[in-house]
């Protein structure tokens, strides 16, 4: 992986970067299996307006950026929910994704979390939230055509 990627505090300013991100990963990545309406559906849950919400509702978030600005960015919900994990396209399979994971994670046990957390993932990143650790928590969820997979990640540090 590049050596110039840094990883920070979300900032506002990036808000709209993110929200772009991952409009655009969920339109290759997720949404694909999903009808026309719960596409629609999930990008409005996942929208800039949507993602500036969930931080006034507390969500503490991670921008990954190079030079050119924010290539990935991590979300977690009360210190223990993986909410938003999106790495940009060009930076896939290079460790970015493990390197915003672990800053979230430790930030919750900073915070008080003993090391267990929670994720939703899309069908296509199971494989990559098994890699961190986690495991299927139940089967496939369809929630009014929006697929998910819940995961849990207990830790012993």
């Amino acid at each position: 992986m590049a050596t110039d990627v840094r990883i920070r505090e979300l900032q506002l300013a990036d808000i709209p970067s993110i929200a772009n991100l991952l409009h655009d990963l969920a339109l290759e990545f997720i949404t694909p299996e999903f009808d026309a309406n719960a596409r629609r559906e999930f990008l409005e849950k996942n929208s800039q307006s949507a993602i500036e919400n969930f931080i006034s509702d507390g969500f503490r978030y991670h921008v990954a950026e190079t030079r050119e600005g924010p290539i990935g960015f991590v979300g977690v919900r009360d210190n223990k929910h993986l909410s938003h994990l999106f790495v940009a396209k060009p930076f896939h399979r290079q460790g970015l994704g493990r390197r915003l994971w672990e800053t979230a994670m430790s930030e919750c046990r900073a915070a008080g979390n003993p090391g267990n957390f929670t994720v939703n993932s899309s069908n296509n990143a199971v494989a990559v939230y098994e890699n961190f650790g986690f495991v299927r928590s139940a089967p496939t969820q369809n929630s009014g055509g929006v697929f998910f997979n819940p995961m849990t990640l207990q830790t012993n540090a």
